[in-house]
């Protein structure tokens, strides 16, 4: 029982680096300043993603970085709103942050993200809880929201893009190891799923201009990463379409997605290249082999399923069905056989039947995910669920239901990992293990977390580990 808790501290989502404080020790240089800023980041990719892009506003302003609350001139959290204890866990951190403020009054404190979009009024006005809010979109906008604050008034911009993609902003690196790197290629959700806030607290999507990802990556490449997560709300939906016709919906695509892969792939073949968050309609074929054409695109890809019922997924407006998304599977395995695949999934959504639950079961057992990040449905304020259906699932069900679905996926991730002994991968060498000095930690092409003894290499060299031993979330084996 003990490990079944411990896996399902492991695979909440992101939740390793939820409330992570941006570390920037290897860029000290740029941030010696008389201010200084910390920030917290929460929830998915592109918020640490987005949290980089204020790094490099602030440092602009002559704010320097401290990941010491109590040295702070201002504290940013960058917040999730998708569930509600995503919410909940960034207000219990306010409180606590309104503590430190007391004995130091002069400190700012202020919400980026998700949050500050649906929860503007509360924090300001009812709450009094920060000084400043600002929206996904509105980051170019802090050098005026701060100068307002530090006059006494409340800093607000959550206004929603139709263009802003920050392709201009070159991002201060967060994470230090200096080997993998974040890359944004859009921005937004045209998808409305009914379950999500992201179309109302990110926007349309807008795409970035190829030229300035592929130099992104190349810049990348020159400075020592080796490999490149391509990020966005909607990641597989990219499509440019010039600058001028961005908006314009009947305007021919120049570069679709998968033009855009390989496009990257082939700004180095010792770049390793991934991308995050897929939906599945957008998954095609072309996209399947440009991946297999590529040695250096990681056969890695999370397809998200939340349910394995089709009438649950088309009461969640997911645009597919059942065997709809069995047929992605297929194509997945028949053209990528050695491909990764991991998925989101939810319980008790509205309406969930007993029987539309044990779909979701045979599902996951179909395809044989190596991990899932797995939730029970929390309705969300303004999401076209709470406007259309009744949460009425009883929250004991739901919590019943999630730690079935657990329990499948802690057996799945244990034989995927199993099965993995007596082969050899390619891995990336990332950073010093967590348990000991002594181990490096690095992935394979399917996103598997390697451990094996450090010898004479270095992080960013690619070496061949054969597997000795392996649990639910790790393999460990010896450089061959």
């Amino acid at each position: 029982m003990s490990e079944l808790l411990e896996y399902i501290e492991q695979k909440k989502h992101d939740e390793t680096r939820q409330g992570e404080a941006l570390d920037l020790s290897l860029n000290e240089s740029q941030f010696k300043n008389n201010k200084h800023f910390y920030i917290e980041s929460y929830g998915c990719a592109m918020n640490f993603s987005d949290s980089e892009i204020v790094a490099s506003i602030l440092s602009k302003q002559g704010y320097g970085i401290t990941t010491n609350i109590f040295d702070a001139d201002l504290v940013l959290l960058n917040t999730c709103s998708i569930r509600e204890k995503a919410e909940q866990t960034v207000r219990q951190r306010l409180t606590v942050i309104n503590q430190i403020k007391k004995g130091k009054p002069d400190m700012l404190v202020g919400v980026l993200g998700c949050m500050a979009e649906r929860l503007k009024s509360k924090f300001l006005e009812e709450e009094k809880l920060v000084d400043i809010v600002v929206g996904p979109d509105a980051y170019r906008a802090l050098p005026e929201l701060l100068q307002e604050a530090e006059t006494g008034q409340k800093g607000v911009n959550v206004l929603l893009s139709r263009e802003e993609t920050y392709a201009d902003i070159s991002p201060v690196r967060l994470d230090k190891n200096g080997v993998t790197a974040f890359v944004s290629i859009m921005r937004g959700c045209d998808n409305m799923c009914s379950f999500c806030v992201v179309p109302f607290t990110r926007g349309r999507e807008r795409s970035r201009n190829p030229e300035t990802i592929i130099q992104e990556a190349h810049d990348l490449f020159n400075r020592g990463y080796r490999e490149v997560t391509l990020l966005g709300q909607n990641v597989d939906s990219y499509k440019w379409k010039g600058e001028e016709n961005q908006t314009n919906k009947e305007a021919d695509v120049i570069m679709n997605f998968a033009q855009l892969l390989e496009a990257v792939a082939q700004v180095n073949p010792l770049l390793r290249v991934r991308f995050s968050t897929s939906h599945p309609k957008d998954i095609g074929d072309d996209v399947l082999h440009t991946i297999a054409k590529y040695h250096n695109i990681c056969n890695y890809i999370h397809l998200p399923v939340q349910s394995g019922n089709s009438a649950c997924l088309e009461r969640m407006n997911r645009t597919y069905d059942r065997d709809w998304y069995l047929n992605r599977i297929d194509a997945i395995r028949t053209i990528i056989p050695d491909c990764g695949i991991s998925s989101d999934v939810i319980a008790g959504f509205c309406g969930e039947t007993e029987e539309e639950h044990q779909d979701t079961i045979s599902m996951m057992q179909y395809a044989k995910y190596d991990m899932s990040y797995m939730y029970y449905y929390s309705e969300r304020p303004g999401t076209l669920a709470a406007k259309k259906y009744v949460d009425d699932v009883p929250l004991e069900t739901k919590k019943r239901r999630l730690a079935e679905i657990v329990e499948v996926q802690y057996q799945l991730s244990l034989q995927n990992n199993l099965a993995d002994i007596g082969k050899t991968f390619e891995v990336l060498v990332e950073k010093t293990s967590k348990k000991s000095d002594d181990e490096w930690c690095g992935r394979n092409q399917q996103n598997k977390v390697i451990i094996f003894p450090k010898g004479n290499y270095k992080a960013g060299d690619y070496v061949n580990v054969y597997i000795e031993s392996a649990n639910k979330a790790t393999l460990k084996g010896r450089v061959v």
